[in-house]
């Protein structure tokens, strides 16, 4: 089954998150996703805030900027989560947008390197091993968890490019595609994504036996649906794209999901737009008239 889920934006300020997250997970959403965008909200602080809310729904945090956090940080605060609500945080790293990272000067010259030498060691520390390595950018001296997650941890990472999504493949349990993905850019992805894996594999490598891919999807319903749509859509310079996001009743909504769904995504996340009038009727909307109708 194809899970869905639905964003809190970081264009709603934090106290909205608690209303929308007990929605959440009242309703049929299997998952409600958190982004930390410079420079709004705390990505595991909320996600910590939510989770205490709520009792059933995953919370996701798409993504964690690597620039920004030392990795043995990033450990400790995943498997904090991890060990508080077992099953129920699904954590993603990444890039980060990189004029953000020049504003708070943290950019680097290999922003793959960081990120696949920030993987190798994340998902090492969140094993529960103790960890010593002198990378580029990554420099750990025997540290390990004295708090590992009792249960192994998937590890996601959010990937655009050919180089990264290959990285994902090779040094991550799952990817994160953005809403500027189509479907046939998600069945590109998985074919990239494979390319990684063979690779690790052939290195000696042990994988999970498989990759999860989740995606947003841009939503917009209402009487002025394809207005917001086409305007979010031109704010960032993709209203030539075809195919991209999707307006309109329940129906529609439910088959560009399953367009996702059928190239290759696991999870299909709904993005409101930045405008969204109604952001507890959207979760309803998703939870209530979407859900039914997605296999």
């Amino acid at each position: 089954m194809t899970a869905l889920g639905a964003v809190f934006r970081p264009q709603l300020p934090p106290e909205r998150l608690r209303d929308i997250a007990r929605l959440a997970d009242d309703s049929a959403l299997e998952e409600l996703w958190l982004w930390e965008d410079c420079f709004s909200e705390g990505g595991i602080s909320t996600a910590a805030a939510a989770l205490a809310w709520t009792e059933r729904v995953k919370v996701g945090v798409g993504l964690l900027p690597v620039p920004l956090r030392n990795v043995a940080i990033t450990a400790m605060e995943v498997a904090s989560l991890h060990r508080m609500f077992p099953g129920r945080a699904v954590v993603g790293v990444g890039h980060g947008v990189q004029d953000w990272m020049g504003q708070v000067g943290a950019r680097v010259e290999s922003p793959v390197t960081l990120l696949r030498e920030h993987l190798v060691a994340l998902r090492a520390l969140l094993r529960g091993e103790r960890v010593s390595t002198e990378g580029r950018y990554v420099r750990l001296d025997d540290v390990g968890l004295d708090w590992p997650p009792a249960t192994p941890v998937p590890v996601l990472a959010g990937a655009t490019g050919p180089r990264t999504l290959r990285l994902t493949g090779e040094a991550a349990d799952g990817t994160i595609l953005t809403a500027s993905t189509t479907a046939d850019g998600v069945r590109r992805a998985r074919q990239l994504i494979d390319e990684g894996r063979e690779a690790a594999l052939r290195s000696g490598a042990t994988l999970a036996e498989s990759h999860r891919v989740v995606v947003y999807l841009l939503t917009a319903t209402g009487p002025d649906a394809a207005r917001r749509l086409h305007a979010e859509l031109a704010d960032e310079g993709l209203q030539d794209a075809p195919d991209l996001g999707v307006a309109g009743d329940a129906g529609a909504v439910a088959k560009a999901v399953q367009r996702l769904a059928e190239a290759g995504a696991d999870a299909v996340i709904l993005q409101p737009t930045g405008d969204e009038p109604d952001p507890e009727g959207f979760v309803r909307f998703a939870a209530e008239e979407v859900r039914p109708l997605v296999p």
